[in-house]
């Protein structure tokens, strides 16, 4: 594993529990971590129970007691990392948004075609398709219960910039991340519409803005927190993004991500309706799915609640009695799961790279129909 902040813990506990709940073909074991600061690593290694750490990602692809490559850094090292490790022919789990660019996400879509032909497999981590509320939500989708589907309105609200003297960390620095809110939360509510939907976004009309444009350097800075200093920066990305969407097959769509929605700590919303009934999830009921049927009477009709803890439910089996609630960290459990479960069978898992790049195109005409004043622009392909 390649970084060790805050999804660096979440992917170490998945990696060392799903072979303990899930009856894995394969076995993970924890070989190497790396980080760039020796003192930080080793401290990572023993918390997280590593085996050993490097503190150069080029040695730990090289070594030859490794055979997955999981890439949990800022989205600027994504391309440069999976493209060396897909290149010694090693499995790659990467975080999202795959890359910090189109031309990056290309470079990497077709670097993952080439390694397939020699059994080298590639995913992204887009890990809120393992909440198994929303994995029974494609089911039901795929089988028809909603009908048509005719319209998708998606958020993911998050306050933790509200303070405009919280310090210029590396997620508010475009060269680092990307994008602000639109790539760090709207990638996965765009994914989360694709996934449910079984449709991509083929165009998109949006508004893009920054409300803080300055900030304290960190004295010093991890992740989401960090120690302001007496020196100030500019916040070169997006503190919230507004967009619609039109989705092939016809179907419309909205979309919010901000960081700036006072009061809430991350509520990732997704809601589906169709000719024939609608289902809606929140990430804070992260056990529920509201149901609604159309064709119920109209006496009586109304949403409700599933509670998605049945054996029968995705994912669910492995773990504990109906009504004993599952948590954020689980799907990153399941995530590799799936991953280590597809590399055995020798199929491709997903979301691909090549599923990468698509919410990665998305991102990059968001970003396009801002600075057209919002005006509809084509998901290239």
């Amino acid at each position: 594993m390649i970084g060790h902040a805050f999804m660096g813990a979440a992917h170490s506990h998945a990696w060392r529990t799903a072979g303990r709940f899930f009856d894995l073909p394969s076995r993970p074991r924890l070989t190497a971590v790396c980080g760039r600061s020796q003192e930080s690593v080793r401290r990572a290694a023993a918390r997280y129970g590593w085996e050993s750490y490097e503190t150069d990602w080029r040695r730990l692809v090289e070594r030859a007691d490794i055979d997955v490559v999981d890439i949990c850094t800022p989205g600027d090292s994504h391309a440069e990392i999976a493209l060396a490790a897909l290149a010694a022919g090693k499995h790659v789990l990467c975080e999202k948004p795959l890359a910090n660019s189109v031309a990056e996400a290309v470079a990497m879509a077709e670097a993952a075609d080439r390694a397939r032909a020699d059994g080298v497999r590639s995913m992204v981590a887009f890990n809120y398709r393992r909440v198994p509320a929303l994995a029974l939500a494609r089911r039901l989708i795929e089988e028809g219960r909603i009908g048509t589907v005719r319209q998708v309105r998606a958020s993911y609200l998050q306050d933790w910039l509200v303070d405009p003297e919280f310090p210029l960390a590396w997620r508010l620095r475009k060269e680092r991340a990307g994008s602000g809110a639109l790539g760090d939360l709207g990638a996965h509510s765009i994914d989360a519409a694709q996934y449910l939907t079984g449709r991509r976004i083929v165009s998109v009309g949006a508004l893009l803005e920054t409300f803080v444009t300055e900030r304290p350097l960190p004295a010093e800075s991890s992740g989401l927190s960090g120690t302001a200093g007496t020196e100030r920066g500019q916040v070169t990305v997006d503190d919230a993004a507004l967009f619609t969407a039109r989705f092939h097959g016809g179907a419309i769509g909205v979309f919010e991500a901000t960081r700036f929605a006072t009061g809430h700590k991350n509520a990732m919303r997704i809601e589906v309706s169709g000719s024939a009934g609608a289902l809606a999830f929140d990430a804070e009921s992260l056990n529920e799915l509201a149901f609604y049927d159309r064709s119920e009477d109209a006496g009586t009709a109304g949403f409700r609640r599933v509670l998605v803890t049945e054996p029968t439910h995705p994912y669910l089996d492995a773990w504990w009695p109906p009504g004993h609630l599952l948590g954020y960290e689980h799907t990153f459990t399941h995530q590799v799961r799936d991953f280590v479960t597809a590399v055995a069978d020798g199929v491709d898992p997903r979301p691909s790279f090549a599923e990468g790049l698509q919410v990665q195109r998305v991102l990059a005409a968001v970003e396009a129909s801002s600075t057209a004043l919002g005006v509809h622009i084509p998901v290239t392909s």
